[in-house]
């Protein structure tokens, strides 16, 4: 691992991390609806999951893009689109 990160010159260790930073975002998700699932005792999703859904997502978008793959970029431009979709039907709901 060392030796490849060595092996990147400035521009793609900017996009790796912004590749782990969104990959991170994504996962995180899971643990704040696990938190507060627990603190609620039922099966619940709070409104900052899809917040670090899109966020992550959006880092995800970046850097697919700049490794120009066309599989990831695809599943997370319809991800967002949905992760969206959703925060617009809470907040229209919530009016």
């Amino acid at each position: 691992m060392i030796d490849y990160i060595n092996s990147l010159n400035n521009t793609e260790i900017f996009f790796l991390i912004i590749g782990f930073t969104g990959q991170l975002l994504f996962a995180s998700r899971f643990i704040f609806q696990w938190i507060y699932s627990e603190k609620i005792g039922k099966s619940s999703i709070p409104i900052i999951f899809w917040y670090l859904s899109i966020f992550g997502g959006l880092g995800l978008l970046i850097y697919a893009i700049f490794r120009k793959d066309p599989v990831i970029i695809t599943g997370q431009v319809f991800g967002i689109f949905i992760y969206l979709r959703n925060l617009v039907l809470i907040y229209r709901n919530k009016k």
